[in-house]
């Protein structure tokens, strides 16, 4: 009985709404409908409007979920984005504060290494110098002979060491010894690489020549003197543009801003590019190796980019 008066319920408000073109005009009087239309076609159309009414209801109900399901979605997910992205910022800066940390304490080793070996070598060699012509000249006579070759051979020596140190650096470090040099060609773990071994090797040579040089007389031993004191000023001139102006293992003061030095530094910084087949592979004369290859264009871009990061 509660689930007929339910369907004339429904089915009152469906003539009084909706107009249905299978039914006849609105009724005068109740008794119209069951004379018009036979039992069987009313309670056919009555079921039909009610699983209509239902299945509207149903779709309405379920669009509604959906809906508060798809708007509460995104809000959830965005606010765990939020949240990864925050971990992900906080970890990006410990991350880059503890690389500058340990960048900080790497130069503060190299720079404490280089100026005591800095200084302790010059003055040695300033020391050894006036010591050794104070001795020559004990009797009375300048040796000016061994005192010319001194000073030509401490000059052709540091040149030479730039010619030895390209030819060494492409037919040796770039090769056989590539296992050594490897380390200079990859991010530095620490203040010291396994490349820093050869600035040890080429020290040997000079020291024998400067202790044969110091204490013995003559022509020859002056020449040896002077090939030991080009090599020491070619590798202290070889550490500051090098390792200071280059690749920034210590601050290097105002030789940042002599014009012929920054294209020092940028040319060598395209031989670690590996652009022109890696050269240049000396120092000192690496801008002429560029220019010889027509590299003077890539050359001007890096000192132009060097400056701009400096000024950063």
């Amino acid at each position: 009985m509660a689930a007929r008066i339910s369907v004339a319920a429904a089915s009152t408000e469906i003539f009084h709404f909706k107009h249905s073109p299978f039914l006849p005009p609105k009724p005068t009087s109740l008794a119209t409908p069951t004379l018009l239309l036979p039992p069987s076609v009313l309670s056919f159309q009555r079921k039909k409007l009610n699983l209509t009414a239902c299945f509207v209801l149903d779709n309405e109900k379920l669009s509604g979920e959906t809906g508060l399901a798809i708007r509460d979605a995104p809000e959830k997910q965005s606010g765990g984005e939020a949240e990864e992205e925050e971990e992900e910022r906080i970890s990006k800066a410990a991350r880059l504060a503890e690389k500058v940390a340990r960048k900080k304490s790497e130069r503060s080793t190299y720079l404490v290494a280089a100026v005591m070996s800095s200084l302790g070598i010059t003055t040695m060699a300033v020391s050894a110098v006036y010591c050794r012509f104070s001795w020559q000249m004990e009797g009375g006579e300048v040796p000016y002979a061994e005192m010319f070759g001194t000073f030509a051979l401490s000059v052709g020596a540091a040149v030479g060491m730039e010619l030895w140190a390209r030819w060494a650096h492409r037919a040796l470090w770039h090769a056989s010894l590539w296992h050594m040099h490897e380390s200079h060609h990859r991010p530095r773990e620490g203040p010291f690489e396994l490349n820093d071994v050869f600035a040890i090797i080429n020290a040997v040579p000079a020291i024998a020549l400067l202790s044969y040089g110091f204490f013995h007389k003559g022509l020859i031993p002056g020449l040896c003197f002077g090939a030991g004191l080009g090599i020491t000023v070619f590798g202290m001139a070889y550490m500051f543009v090098h390792d200071g102006l280059v690749h920034r293992r210590f601050p290097v003061g105002p030789i940042a801003d002599v014009p012929y030095f920054r294209r020092v530094a940028a040319a060598h910084q395209i031989h670690h590019s590996d652009k022109f087949d890696g050269v240049p592979y000396g120092l000192f004369l690496g801008p002429k190796e560029l220019e010889e290859v027509g590299g003077l264009e890539e050359l001007d871009k890096e000192v132009n980019r060097r400056i701009k990061m400096g000024k950063n």
